[in-house]
């Protein structure tokens, strides 16, 4: 539960703020001193605070001194000061001071309710992009909470030291370059060459002396010997990308490197020794094309001696909003703005869509939508998405979500029981006047 700091002498106002604000967990204070005590003890994000305090109710010297304290000690703390009705003029010198908002008496609940929640919908963005800002490449450049990342994660970390060749499967924009090049970074070939070919990129009769290189005069054009890739990695790591594009014939050439670690170029005649790390790439059904016998089955389980499987970005959960911050803060650098945030509308579009190119085409629309917002939060109409209407997404306010449980197992019990109450009851486990009052709650019929 969010902490809320309200700082108000009067104790009929406190009253009702504790009250009004029961989503949160309020503290209370009635001076300056008790409040900058309640801010070094609880770091709320969010504070109200009147500017009329004690001694100096009539005016609001006290308040503006209590908001200068607050502001160094805690200035990504989001204060909402209140004033009275024609105090203008000292709301304004507040913000002046770096308050958040400001709401002027008579006080609505409602309305200062939805100021407090825009208060803390920002803190909260705020915090997630400093944590982004400082966090280091522990995670191998993969940034995520989900389940699956943190278990790829911790693959990366026990094969980076091995020299075990490893296959990376994943659909296209997972990020198979980015872990190949954290085995690599997290291995003792770190110092050494990174070369990564792509082998779906390059057309089937010039992969051959991409790969292995060629001599003087091998074939028309071979003006001069020319090292292959595999040899510009000595010493280092290869990376294979889309290796399930492979040509059939060249598979059996590839397949003899691995095992016994030495390449001849085209046109040449000399063994020459390579000690290189593998780690190879591919969006295919290999186990697939093994079967329609266009991959060769003893190459397949020559790369797969441990399989890495990088989960899609549907799959991901609230990765989605950590990837999709990281990317606003390093665009913002790059592209010299300052936006401070995804609007809720475009949080909810965000997790709605289904992301077939994933991590890539996130990135691409976190950049045209930095480039394209004209305020401080980018929209859906930035990003180019909208919120699928359809989409079921769960809710985080933990008392939605008990109120989604409690009418759904009523009305299966109700299902199950036919319409009749006192069954009804029985399976839930409750008394009928229970029940009643429950279908009552949520306008639910027999």
């Amino acid at each position: 539960m969010d902490t809320l700091l309200v700082v108000e002498d009067d104790i009929g106002i406190q009253k009702q703020l504790k009250w009004t604000l029961s989503d949160y967990d309020v503290i209370l204070a009635g001076d300056q001193e008790s409040a900058i005590n309640a801010l070094r003890r609880h770091e709320p994000s969010v504070i109200t605070l009147d500017l009329g305090l004690p001694p100096d109710e009539a005016n609001a010297s006290e308040g503006l001194a209590t908001l200068k304290r607050i502001i160094e000690l805690a200035p990504s703390t989001k204060v909402i000061v209140i004033t009275g009705n024609d105090d203008k003029e000292n709301a304004l010198e507040a913000i002046s001071m770096g308050a958040h908002d400001f709401y002027q008496k008579p006080i609505d609940d409602d309305t200062l309710s939805i100021i407090i929640s825009r208060a803390f919908f920002v803190a909260n963005i705020e915090k997630e992009n400093e944590i982004l800002r400082s966090a280091s490449l522990d995670n191998n450049g993969f940034i995520g909470n989900s389940p699956q990342i943190q278990q790829v994660c911790r693959m990366v970390d026990r094969i980076a030291p091995t020299e075990v060749t490893t296959l990376l499967l994943g659909e296209s924009g997972t990020g198979k370059e980015v872990l190949a090049r954290a085995i690599h970074d997290k291995s003792p070939r770190k110092d050494k060459p990174f070369i990564a070919i792509n082998c779906a990129s390059i057309p089937e009769n010039l992969l051959e002396s991409e790969l292995f290189g060629f001599e003087k005069g091998a074939f028309t054009g071979a003006h001069k010997t020319t090292m292959g890739k595999i040899e510009c990695a000595d010493g280092g790591t290869l990376f294979l990308d889309e290796i399930g594009d492979m040509p059939y014939p060249l598979q059996a050439k590839i397949l003899r490197f691995l095992q016994e670690k030495v390449v001849e170029r085209v046109g040449g005649r000399q063994e020459i020794r390579i000690d290189v790390k593998i780690v190879c790439a591919t969006h295919q059904n290999l186990q697939g094309m093994v079967l329609e016998k266009a991959f060769r089955e003893d190459l397949f389980y020559r790369i797969s001696e441990i399989t890495i499987n990088i989960p899609p970005l549907r799959e991901r959960g609230e990765d989605i909003l950590l990837l999709a911050r990281a990317f606003l803060h390093s665009f913002n650098h790059q592209l010299k703005r300052s936006i401070s945030g995804f609007n809720e509308e475009a949080v909810q579009a965000l997790r709605s869509h289904v992301w077939p190119g994933n991590i890539r085409e996130l990135q691409n629309k976190v950049k045209s939508a930095v480039i394209m917002a004209d305020g401080k939060h980018i929209t859906p109409m930035d990003l180019a998405l909208f919120p699928n209407a359809e989409a079921t997404t769960t809710p985080l306010n933990l008392r939605q979500v008990r109120e989604e449980a409690e009418k759904e197992a009523i009305q299966n019990a109700l299902t199950v029981s036919d319409g009749n109450m006192s069954n009804t009851a029985n399976l839930l486990g409750i008394t009928r006047p229970t029940l009643y009052a429950l279908m009552d709650k949520y306008s639910l019929e027999k």
